[in-house]
């Protein structure tokens, strides 16, 4: 495995971007570029991780930062998945924002993908008596 680094990134650079959505064939967002740009520009707190410089990781952050935070946009390059880049990613989000009252996300409902929440210690919202509702 390379040389990993984490930083905030902070500097929207699209052919990085859409060469990293386009990886995991996240298609909805790589036909709308503007969206995009927008989205990084609005988010909250953008963590992406480098190997050798080179953007293999990243995890959006939207929210007020106090209250809610929601995590948005885990992607890592297939060939860079299970190294543990995505659960990194996940611990120094969850970690910069501690205090807030509710982290929240959404994900695709496979076993794979809970599994990998679960084992960070996220909880399904059923087991607080809540549901989700999205539009």
């Amino acid at each position: 495995m390379d040389v990993l680094r984490f930083a905030e990134y902070k500097t929207y650079n699209e052919a990085e971007i859409m060469a990293l959505y386009s990886s995991v064939g996240w298609s909805n967002y790589t036909n709308n570029p503007a969206m995009l740009r927008k989205a990084y520009k609005n988010s909250l707190y953008v963590l992406a991780a480098y190997a050798d410089g080179k953007l293999v990781g990243i995890l959006r952050a939207v929210g007020d930062g106090a209250s809610v935070v929601f995590l948005q946009d885990l992607i890592v390059l297939p060939e860079f998945q299970r190294h543990g880049i995505g659960s990194q990613l996940m611990r120094k989000v969850m970690e910069k924002y501690a205090d807030v009252y509710q982290l929240q996300l959404l994900t695709e409902a496979s076993e794979k993908n809970i599994a990998f929440y679960e084992f960070l210690g996220l909880k399904r919202v059923e087991k607080y008596g809540c549901c989700a509702f999205i539009r």
